[in-house]
C-alpha cells in the first residue's frame, strides 16, 4: 500500500467579506483521499484489514465517499462494491464525475439498496463512512488543531455536515481534550432532525454534540442554487482556493448570516473537489454557457 497522508495540514489565515478566519487545509492531505474522507478512513490505512477481500458501501451516485473508498480499496488490494439506490440512464450510458473516476478504480457498481450483500470476507461501510472507527482519525485532527492554535483563545470552528460524523467526533474529541475550540455545523443533506438522528446513531451522549445552525431558506441536497454558485466563485476568486460545490456554499451562507458568533473562526476545508466537474457541467446547462461568465 502506498497511501501517503500529508498531515498535519496547514492552518492558514484568510479574510472573506470582512471575516478574518483560519483555514484548516485538509484538502491538501491527499489528492485522491482528501479532507474528512481521509480522516474517517485513517484507521483502515493504519490498520489494513488483512482478513478481508472486499469493501462494500452505498450512497449517492456521485458521492465523494464513493470515490474515496474506490481509491482506498484499490490501494489496499481489495475489491470494491458500491450500491446506489438509483442510477440514471444518462450515467449508465455515459459515466462522468466521481462515478467515472471510481469506475476507473475498478469499482463494481450495483443498483438498489435492497440488493446489498454483506459477506464474512467483506467490510460493510455505511454511507459517508459514518463509522465508529472514524473517531480514530478525527481525534488526530483535534490534536493537530490544539497544537496549532493559541491555547488561551476561544475559537469557533465551522464545517458543513452530510452524515455529521466529522463534526460530531471532532466536537467530542475537542471536549474530551478540554479544548477551547467550539464546533458549529449546518446540515446539508437533510434538516436538523436528520442530523441529530445521525448523531444519536454514533453517540448517545448529547453533551458531545456540536452546535447546529441553519438557514431560513430550505436548501435541498443536490439541487442547483444560483446563490451557491456565485458564492463558490467569489470564494475561489478572493482566496485563490477551490472549495467543494455542494457543501461549502451553504456553510458560508450560514457563517455570513451569523458573523457575530464567529470572532475567532476556524473553517475546515474538507476536500471533495474531485466531484466539482460534474456539478459545474450542471450549472453551465442551467445558468449559462461558461461558469466564468458568472464572476462578478
Amino acid at each position: 500500500m502506498s497511501i501517503k497522508l500529508n498531515i498535519p495540514t496547514p492552518l492558514e489565515p484568510y479574510s472573506f467579506r470582512g471575516i478574518n478566519f483560519l483555514l484548516k487545509r485538509d484538502d491538501l492531505i491527499n489528492k485522491e483521499l482528501s479532507g474528512n474522507k481521509a480522516r474517517k478512513a485513517h484507521y483502515l490505512i493504519d490498520n489494513p484489514p488483512i482478513d478481508k477481500d472486499s469493501i462494500v458501501s452505498y450512497g449517492s451516485i456521485q458521492s465523494n465517499a464513493m470515490y474515496s473508498l474506490s481509491f482506498l480499496a484499490k490501494e489496499l488490494g481489495l475489491k470494491f462494491y458500491y450500491y446506489a439506490n438509483h442510477i440514471p440512464n444518462l450515467l449508465k450510458e455515459s459515466p462522468r464525475g466521481n462515478l467515472s473516476l471510481a469506475l476507473k478504480n475498478k469499482m463494481v457498481l450495483k443498483e438498489g439498496y435492497s440488493n446489498i450483500e454483506e459477506k464474512s470476507n467483506s467490510i460493510l461501510i455505511k454511507e459517508g463512512i459514518a463509522e465508529e472507527f472514524s473517531y480514530y482519525g478525527i481525534e488526530k485532527l483535534a490534536k493537530e488543531l490544539i497544537e496549532q492554535v493559541d491555547a488561551n483563545t476561544k475559537y469557533q470552528l465551522f464545517l458543513p455536515s452530510g452524515t455529521g460524523t466529522t463534526a460530531l467526533y471532532l466536537s467530542k474529541a475537542l471536549k474530551l481534550l478540554c479544548s477551547k475550540i467550539e464546533v458549529y455545523t449546518t446540515p446539508c443533506v437533510g434538516d436538523r432532525d436528520y442530523l441529530l438522528k445521525q448523531f444519536r446513531e454514533l453517540e448517545p451522549n448529547s453533551s458531545y454534540y456540536p452546535k447546529i445552525l441553519d438557514t431560513q431558506k430550505r436548501y435541498y441536497f443536490g439541487k442547483l442554487y444560483r446563490e451557491f454558485y456565485l458564492l463558490w466563485l467569489e470564494l475561489q476568486k478572493e482566496l485563490g482556493i477551490e472549495f467543494e460545490l455542494l457543501y461549502d456554499p451553504k456553510a458560508w451562507i450560514v457563517i455570513l448570516n451569523n458573523r457575530e458568533l464567529f470572532r475567532n473562526l476556524i473553517y475546515i476545508h474538507q476536500g471533495g473537489i474531485m466531484g466539482n466537474n460534474s456539478m459545474i457541467e450542471r450549472y453551465i446547462r442551467k445558468f449559462g454557457e461558461k461558469y466564468e461568465d458568472y464572476r462578478e
